[in-house]
């Protein structure tokens, strides 16, 4: 077995490598090369959950650039993996959800695909066959918790999403992952706000059931200099703050509203019900009349038929003696 797989291993090598992200072309640019990229922090992009990631360098006998494709489990990992990218320089494009661009590159968020173009921003025309093109793209919404985070005074691409210990220690290491309780379902969206004597970092907690926000709640603020607010199942917790006031201030634009989609009745009118029962019947005398025209139409040619051979020796009737055998 082993031989056997040592003897198709070069065989399939081909086929495995041109099982690629990226294209062969990207408008007028070629694929120039394809490797795995270098991940700095593995055990971050795991809890993201990363499943592959591409680097291919592109040209068009002119201008050069690079690209990087991640591929995670999910949206929500996607997300955590584009917020880790994003630059500070980022501006958002006002034709998508999650992309910024800056002066020489692209990052942007498809699903559970996170992109990033270095040297070119591809133009729209050259970007939809890539996007499309994308296997096995994850269309989950992403968390609600974004919603209910608030944006006055946020520090542009400040934000952070936290899905695990490994997560939260990058970004606000002065949480215990204890306190946190990932292993209840928790997630956090994390970012930096602006503030006369000092920046503010706001940590959101979401839990399952307000029941176990209002136990966080109490656990969070047994934490030093901790300053914390629950709302419905969310937890919002800013770790010493350098102003005190600001702090309250921000707390207080947490907010949580249920969204409740309610399945409603399909009003049932009674006079279409009669409509449709009396059609039944018209359509069943319809094929009654239809059955008795074709019986007698049959019946009559055989008659017709009949009347003519008068005289003339009938044909036998073709007995099978079934009782003999």
């Amino acid at each position: 077995m082993k031989r056997l797989a040592g003897a198709l291993l070069p065989l399939l090598a081909p086929m495995l490598a041109s099982a690629a992200i990226w294209p062969d072309a990207i408008g007028p640019f070629h694929r120039t090369s394809a490797a795995q990229p270098v991940i700095s922090d593995r055990a971050l992009w795991d809890e993201f959950g990363l499943k592959e990631s591409e680097k291919a360098a592109y040209s068009d006998g002119t201008t050069n650039f690079s690209a990087i494709a991640y591929r995670l489990q999910d949206s929500t990992g996607a997300l955590a993996a584009f917020d880790l990218l994003l630059p500070p320089d980022g501006k958002p494009l006002s034709d998508a959800d999650r992309a910024v661009q800056t002066m020489s590159g692209l990052l942007l968020l498809r699903g559970n695909y996170v992109l990033a173009f270095d040297g070119y921003k591809p133009a729209p025309d050259q970007l939809k066959p890539v996007l499309d093109a994308l296997l096995n793209v994850d269309t989950t919404p992403l968390p609600t918790l974004l919603g209910f985070f608030p944006t006055e005074g946020l520090v542009p691409n400040s934000e952070r999403y936290i899905v695990g210990p490994n997560s939260l220690a990058k970004f606000d290491p002065g949480i215990p992952p204890s306190v946190a309780a990932f292993h209840l379902g928790a997630e956090a969206q994390l970012g930096v706000f602006h503030s006369p004597k000092g920046n503010l970092t706001l940590a959101l907690f979401n839990y399952p059931t307000p029941q176990v926000a209002m136990q966080k709640a109490a656990d969070f603020e047994k934490l030093p200099a901790a300053v914390a607010k629950r709302a419905g199942p969310l937890v919002a917790v800013i770790l010493s703050p350098p102003d005190p006031d600001a702090a309250e201030r921000l707390l207080a634009q947490v907010r949580y509203e249920a969204q409740i989609t309610l399945h409603e009745r399909t009003p049932t009118n009674i006079r279409q019900v009669g409509s449709m029962i009396i059609n039944i019947f018209i359509l069943i005398g319809i094929l009654l009349v239809f059955c008795l025209i074709a019986g007698l139409f049959v019946g009559g040619f055989r008659v017709f038929l009949l009347r003519g051979k008068r005289g003339e020796s009938q044909e036998p009737m073709i007995l099978l003696h079934l009782e003999e055998r």
